[in-house]
């Protein structure tokens, strides 16, 4: 999955993994870093990573494959055998390493939490209703999820809000890193056009690409989505020093899309963008 390098200007690391876990790497260093130290996220390939490999024409003809399949490097690097490599890949890392690797006493509880939050992705999210779900509290949940986060297999949006009372201020919405380990999890590997669920698949590899792409470029921000009470909705809000990006992302390029002004008006905006399946590459690179 994907992994966090530590470095200081003390330590080198040099890291030859066969298998282990972010979280194995993660619980397995002990040794506190002093002075200066760098943090970096190894994520699953990238857009530009692989246009970089091929072209970007023959990347984006391979949308379809990445809203499904994901881009880990066996789901790319093994055409025709993704499903059996992602299934082998969730089922191996995903519960019985991550358990093995922990002290959860109810592994039945994390599977269903999973799974819940794989059918609810890019929706909000209720810590209590998924306890109901799970037949666990609300702490549990909560300590399930940051595990999850831990080992980089979710992230968590929570509600921009600043000025407006009309805001959601506390609420938050689930993404997954890759779009084939969220398939997995639900086991439904099928074409866009049998699918109820393409916009989410679309959101979901926008996000976790774009996020990606600043990471890749060691550009620091902070992501958050903005609804009002009103039902208004902005997909992504990119904070960087204090300004503020707006995007929202469509699956549909014909789909008209209008910021609020009660948005617009509150905020001051660098940039408002719509993302859609004919400029999103340009977006990712």
């Amino acid at each position: 999955m994907t992994l966090k390098i530590i470095v200081d200007n003390f330590i080198d690391i040099q890291l030859l993994v066969t298998g282990s876990s972010s979280l194995e790497l993660a619980t397995g260093i002990k040794e506190p870093l002093t002075g200066r130290k760098f943090e970096y996220n190894l994520f699953s390939f990238s857009i530009s990573e692989l246009a970089n490999n091929k072209n970007l024409l023959a990347e984006e003809q391979a949308l379809e494959k990445r809203l499904i399949y994901g881009s880990y490097p066996d789901a790319i690097n093994y055409p025709g055998e993704e499903k059996e490599l992602l299934l082998n890949l969730t089922n191996n890392y995903l519960f019985k390493d991550i358990l093995s690797l922990t002290s959860i006493r109810k592994p039945l509880q994390l599977e269903k939490l999973v799974q819940a939050l794989a059918l609810q992705m890019g929706n909000e999210v209720s810590y209590q209703e998924l306890g109901q779900i799970i037949d666990a509290d609300k702490q549990t949940v909560e300590k399930y999820i940051d595990l999850l986060e831990q080992c980089f297999i979710i992230f968590k949006l929570t509600a921009f809000s600043k000025n407006l009372p009309n805001e959601i201020k506390k609420s938050r919405k689930i993404y997954f890193y890759d779009n084939g380990i969220r398939n997995a999890i639900i086991q439904n590997f099928s074409p866009l056009g049998l699918r109820q669920d393409t916009g989410a698949l679309f959101e979901n590899y926008i996000i976790s690409e774009y996020i990606k792409r600043n990471n890749n470029k060691r550009k620091f921000a902070k992501y958050y989505f903005w609804r009002s009470f009103q039902q208004q909705e902005i997909d992504l809000i990119e904070e960087v020093d204090g300004g503020i990006n707006a995007m929202e992302i469509k699956w549909n390029e014909n789909k008209k899309v209008k910021f609020p002004t009660t948005f617009t008006d509150a905020y001051f905006i660098n940039t408002t963008a719509v993302i859609n399946k004919k400029n999103y590459s340009s977006f990712l690179m």
